[in-house]
């Protein structure tokens, strides 16, 4: 069962019982109508409390559900909330430790509602792009009160049930308990007291109003609308609890649902629920089980205090896990060290972090210049020169001195880890784990599994990315992985466009309205022109036949690698972003374009969001093919949370489906007919041309 029913002298206590938060799925709710029907009709029960078992009273609605037949299935939560309602005996909610969603409208109910101090109320909907859908909205403002409630229901964000119970005039909680170990006892004494009151109270009957009325909510309208542009819900929570103050409750009821539903088919919620199911999807891969054992990692030992180094290293000391830099002159070591410092200084500034904070993490941190030294870390990440000869000299370092054991991690971003791997004589230990810059702030961390790549390193390496607060997607070995790979045909698109008649600006300026954080050429200079200038000479040797513009190595011979040296496709001031477009630049582009006999032509938005676009869903199909990345939602992840594609979108797989395969893959057999473009590169990969041919979709 999914919730349990025990009777206490005259109070019957249903405890849900659904780990890990008590999610309100169809079972649960089952047992909940059930123990509510069981109470009512035993004659010595005088009042019933409603708790959660564990962790939690109730986290909302179940997961696993989404979107499947049982989500809706009757009763439903609205129904359950009504049976409640319309009880002939008290039911009083004992709330602790997580109350959320459904699990906060369950309680809103209730006759009664008992906390625990430090428990996390929230309606979190509006972060899956919906709004409460079982009353929140109608109930909320009339316990609350209007603003709080509206703050509560547009940020989605948890607040603690002390500082709640606090608020003037709440009836969100009609008793605080002392602590979560006396919650049960004082919700059955609490329960006692209430037995005979009636005529029972009910949250719906309280009044509903806002002092400035209409003029709150033009200037909420104002607020809300500015900062969520991209999404739908936040600007409809405004209406639907505006809705509260002016219709009656059950239509009110009827207005919210009306929403929740509307909004449940946007693009954006679609894109928001996917990225939800995707990031729990991440963290599993398909042969490595959730019960593989893991090894312990107390220590790290980072090789390279370069920007890589000691972004790396902060993410360990931010977790509490001891770190060791190691590098080969002393110099190096103390600019890595005080940058390190300057960081967290400035987050101390700032009042992000606390003064003891900042002292317990520096004191977890050592350094030393030989590798003797780093014997007993548990494991090693090198972050060195991205050269194979320079990885060969530290990996045959590395496999003299760890223990063995320890897992050795190459930051890779390009190279074959397999040939890393080979230069030890532990090759099952040998992992990628390519953190993206600045490695203390980015989000995605590509986990690379080589051939040889033991199932326990890469559970445990998943594990840590959990505990350093990464998003962990795995890759298997190719050049580039799964992001790096993508961006190139990206890149290589841009060139192109610019070779066709675009300017940098022009064609960053439609992707960024598409929604990136920054276009192709803006981020090549934040990255460094020369980077991929590198990799276009190794290309050259390695695959002549590939077709590259020649204007992004023009702009390389003039020594315009980026914001690094204040000129690449742009110009830039020192201390500022700003991207200024060079006169210069756009010359040598058109210069380039006379040499080659081109003649300029006007090129769309629309095309060039669709060729860099589809540029990055065509090689992710070929990426899932060769089984390089195991599910195209892991491909999404990549995507959003290293590459500043529009989280409303969904990731490039996501979007993909939402147009529609057969309409991505008729533009691209269009992009092949073009004589300047790759002809080649637009075949639609077998599994994109399969799916489009059955109308079906990635994800």
């Amino acid at each position: 069962m999914t919730a349990d029913y025990k009777v206490h002298g005259d109070i019957a206590v249903l405890t849900l019982n659904n780990p890990p938060v008590n999610g309100l799925g169809y079972a649960t709710r089952l047992a909940l109508t059930d123990g509510l029907a069981k109470a009512d009709a035993d004659a010595s029960v005088k009042a019933i409390v409603i708790t959660g078992a564990g962790k939690a009273f109730s986290g909302g609605a179940d997961i696993k559900e989404f979107g499947s037949p049982t989500a809706l299935q009757e009763p439903n939560l609205l129904s359950v909330i009504l049976m409640i309602e319309n009880s002939s005996k008290p039911v009083i909610a004992a709330i602790h430790s997580v109350c959320m969603g459904g699990g906060l409208e369950l309680a809103l109910g209730c006759h009664y509602r008992i906390a625990a101090p430090g428990c996390s109320v929230a309606l979190p909907e509006v972060k899956l792009g919906l709004v409460p859908g079982a009353g929140g909205t109608q109930r909320l403002p009339r316990a609350l009160g209007v603003e709080p409630a509206l703050n509560m229901i547009v940020s989605g964000e948890p607040v603690k049930s002390e500082l709640l119970a606090m608020l003037p005039g709440q009836q969100l909680f009609n008793k605080m308990a002392t602590s979560n170990e006396s919650l049960a006892e004082e919700a059955l004494l609490y329960a006692r007291s209430v037995a005979e009151t009636r005529p029972l109270p009910l949250v719906r009957n309280l009044p509903c109003k806002h002092p400035q009325g209409d003029a709150y909510f033009q200037f909420a309208r104002n607020m809300v609308g500015g900062m969520s542009k991209n999404f739908p819900a936040p600007l409809k929570c405004v209406d639907v609890v505006q809705a509260a103050t002016t219709k009656k409750f059950d239509d009110g009821m009827l207005f919210e649902r009306e929403s929740f539903i509307n909004l449940m088919w946007t693009p954006e919620c679609r894109a928001l629920r996917h990225i939800f199911m995707a990031q729990r999807a991440a963290s599993k891969i398909p042969d490595v089980s959730a019960d593989t054992p893991q090894r312990a990692i107390n220590s790290v030992a980072i090789i390279g205090a370069g920007t890589m180094g000691g972004g790396i290293s902060m993410n360990f000391l931010n977790a509490g896990i001891a770190v060791k830099i190691l590098e080969m002159k002393q110099e190096a070591l103390d600019r890595g060290i005080a940058t390190i410092r300057k960081n967290y200084e400035a987050q101390v500034k700032k009042g992000k972090l606390k003064q003891d904070k900042y002292e317990q993490r520096m004191s977890l941190l050592s350094t030393t210049l030989s590798y003797d030294d780093l014997k007993d870390a548990d494991m090693v990440i090198e972050a060195v020169f991205e050269e194979i000869g320079v990885k060969e000299a530290v990996f045959k370092e590395l496999d003299r001195v760890m223990k063995p054991g320890a897992i050795l991690a190459s930051n890779t971003s390009t190279l074959d880890v397999n040939k890393i791997a080979s230069f030890t004589k532990r090759p099952q230990d040998v992992v990628g784990m390519h953190f993206f810059s600045p490695a203390n702030v980015m989000k995605l961390l590509e986990v690379i599994r080589g051939e040889k790549t033991a199932k326990d390193v890469l559970a445990t390496v998943m594990a840590l990315a959990k505990k350093i607060k990464k998003t962990a997607v795995v890759s298997g070995v190719c050049d580039g992985f799964i992001g790096n790979r993508m961006i190139e045909q990206y890149g290589r698109q841009g060139g192109f466009l610019l070779d066709e008649g675009c300017t940098p600006a022009q064609v960053d300026k439609a992707v960024e309205k598409f929604g990136f954080a920054m276009g192709p050429f803006r981020m090549g200079d934040l990255a460094g022109n020369d980077i991929g200038w590198a990799i276009r000479k190794r290309r050259y040797l390695e695959k002549p036949d590939m077709k590259y513009s020649k204007t992004a190595d023009l702009l390389c011979e003039k020594g315009r690698f980026g914001q690094k040296t204040g000129a690449g496709w742009y110009d830039y001031v020192a201390g500022k972003r700003d991207a200024i477009p060079n006169a210069e630049v756009v010359k040598m582009i058109e210069d380039h374009r006379a040499a080659l006999g081109i003649t300029p032509r006007k090129i769309s938005d629309e095309e060039i969001v669709q060729r860099l676009v589809y540029s990055l869903v065509n090689e992710a199909a070929h990426i899932l093919e060769e089984g390089i990345a195991s599910k195209a939602s892991d491909i999404d992840m990549v995507y959003l949370m290293g590459y500043g594609f529009p989280i409303w979108r969904g990731g490039p797989m996501n979007y993909a489906d939402e147009v529609g395969l057969f309409n991505v893959v008729q533009a691209m057999h269009r992009f092949a007919k073009n004589p300047l473009d790759d002809a080649k590169f637009w075949q639609p990969a077998p599994l994109l041309a399969k799916l489009a041919a059955e109308g079906k979709t990635f994800n």
